[in-house]
């Protein structure tokens, strides 16, 4: 009996385990890597590298040999009657005889073996696959870097969403302390209406942001699993703290890097459109060349009064046949030549695109070098903003309190203060985006 104690509460705790939502917890780094695997376009990415691996057999297996089996049935329920010269069957000249051929039912069976033996858009069609591989290699590549860009910035949302929760309720408390002591002086005779009323409106403003906030925080915890491929609602802790991965953030080195082109997947996209081109413009030239293609064909004919194909001691006839299709294009009005020709203004085209796109890829570099600059300095100043701007704040307190300052004053100095702490937070959310701007562009390989 108390054996089955243990057992039934080990099934309790085992139930109440399993029912429980699992909870995850990253730094930045483990959500990339997690996103990676499960971001749902990560995912789709994955299964059109796979799907262009089998496109590729099926371009080179429609040159291989191909085995096709047919078989027919026939019933003819009223058989043909053919007219046939008298003198056949002994008959007097110019009579005729009217003579049924064959037997009402037959079955032809037979297998067909076809060899492709010369077609020039089979053999473009191959070498367009390995480029088609390409592409969709550098498709995921580039896809990773969109899921790597998207939870970098649902990260920082997520934390400045925390900080400002954080931010606006200390605030909150100051001014609801400030507040009381204001109303009691008021009462008692040492403070002015308007005083309160100043600090009551700010109290009503920080309480507004401060549920905006809250609203926030679960939305950008749930952007942020959205991202990651988790459900929504399932409880997401982020072990980073804004401040520090913002240092973090901060590689000046970063800004010396040197930009090898063959690394950026847009330039290796826009290459691979050339090379599509390219082929496209093999492909129709390949339509002028004959093609030649080989087959083999052996079955059997099989004929019966009755339906009895399957009996044993049926009688089956056999046929074979050997032979070789050539087909030569001669004439088409010029289509062919027109065809070529819009093909090759094409691949023109493309080349053109790649020029451009090369020139626009070290022209983003520099934007992002520059962008990444100024979020570190904006970074800085905020930073020393926001120290100065809680000491004004504190002595403006200090000075109302002792009478020296109007609540004016006061209602400024805060809203100094509030202003540079949102422009503290923005600032590090900011030197984190612009450093994975860059880095996307430069995409070095170590």
């Amino acid at each position: 009996m108390q054996s089955f104690k243990y057992v039934l509460i080990a099934m309790l705790v085992s139930s109440w385990s399993f029912g429980q939502e699992q909870s995850y917890s990253f730094t930045l780094q483990e959500a990339i890597d997690f996103a990676l695997e499960n971001n749902y376009s990560a995912i789709n990415a994955d299964r059109d590298v796979l799907d262009a691996r089998k496109q590729k057999w099926e371009t080179i297996a429609t040159g291989l040999p191909q085995i096709s089996g047919a078989v027919s049935y026939q019933n003819q329920l009223i058989q043909q009657v053919v007219q046939l010269p008298g003198e056949i069957a002994g008959g007097e000249p110019g009579t005729f005889v009217e003579v049924v051929f064959g037997q009402p039912q037959q079955v032809n069976a037979a297998a067909t073996l076809k060899q492709q033996l010369f077609d020039g858009s089979y053999i473009v069609g191959v070498q367009a696959t390995k480029a088609f591989l390409n592409y969709s290699a550098n498709n995921k590549e580039k896809t990773e870097q969109e899921v790597r860009k998207a939870v970098v910035e649902a990260y920082g949302n997520v934390l400045l969403a925390e900080e400002s929760v954080v931010i606006l309720e200390k605030n909150k408390a100051t001014l609801e302390k400030n507040l009381f002591e204001t109303t009691k002086i008021y009462e008692n005779g040492l403070g002015d209406e308007e005083s309160v009323d100043q600090l009551q409106i700010t109290l009503s403003g920080i309480e507004n942001q401060l549920k905006n906030a809250i609203r926030l925080k679960d939305i950008t915890h749930q952007m942020l699993n959205l991202v990651m491929g988790i459900a929504l609602d399932a409880p997401t802790k982020l072990e980073e703290n804004l401040d520090n991965l913002a240092q973090k953030q901060i590689d000046l080195n970063l800004l010396e890097s040197e930009l090898n082109i063959e690394n950026n997947v847009d330039y290796k996209l826009i290459t691979n459109l050339n090379e599509q081109r390219y082929f496209e413009w093999k492909l129709a030239k390949s339509r002028a060349l004959p093609t030649l293609n080989a087959f083999a064909t052996y079955g059997g004919l099989s004929f019966g009064e009755e339906f009895s194909f399957f009996d044993r001691d049926q009688q089956w006839f056999e046929f074979s046949t050997v032979g070789v299709d050539l087909s030569i294009p001669i004439f088409s009005s010029f289509k062919r030549s027109a065809s070529t020709q819009r093909a090759k203004i094409a691949l023109e085209k493309a080349k053109t695109q790649l020029t451009e796109a090369e020139e626009q890829i070290r022209l983003q570099l520099e934007n992002a070098k520059s962008n990444y600059t100024l979020a570190i300095e904006q970074y800085e100043t905020s930073k020393s903003n926001l120290n100065l701007a809680e000491r004004i704040e504190n002595k403006n307190q200090i000075k109302y309190f002792e009478g020296i300052a109007s609540s004016f004053d006061l209602r400024q100095a805060q809203t100094q203060l509030y202003t540079a702490q949102n422009e503290y937070l923005q600032s590090m959310v900011e030197v984190i985006n612009k450093k994975t701007e860059l880095e996307i562009i430069l995409n070095n390989k170590s």
